[in-house]
């Protein structure tokens, strides 16, 4: 007699670059590591531009967060560099550092527990 659930198909593993959990925990990692690195974030946009539109679902949020993170926190960024000429700018760098850090951590949190972003669009968190 054969076992009955030997026969329910296996789901295949994920790889890191296809859309889905892994992937969108990929972009937010490389963000992180922008931190130190630096460049490393540009990685991440790239590879969240590539994957969005692939999948549908919570995934979709979380690639559409991930791309206005960057583009978002670079913008601030430059508006900081500019204000730096008179000192203000570094509380911007400061508060733009924190802004982007919460961004990436709920966007970890929610990928981990496979729950959509909620105003993917919004511009603060």
């Amino acid at each position: 007699m054969t076992d009955p659930y030997s026969q329910i198909p296996q789901r295949p593993e994920q790889s890191w670059l296809e859309p889905g959990k892994l992937n969108v925990q990929l972009v937010y990692g490389l963000y992180i590591a922008s931190l130190v690195l630096g460049v490393s974030s540009i990685v991440g946009v790239v590879i969240a531009y590539i994957n969005r539109g692939k999948l549908g679902g919570w995934v979709e949020t979380h690639y559409t967060w991930a791309i206005r993170t960057f583009w978002i926190g670079l913008l601030y960024s430059l508006i900081s560099l500019v204000l730096s000429f008179i000192v203000i700018g570094v509380l911007g760098f400061i508060a733009t550092l924190v802004w982007f850090i919460v961004r990436v951590v709920i966007g970890l949190q929610k990928a981990g527990r496979e729950e959509p972003i909620s105003n993917p669009e919004g511009w603060i968190v």
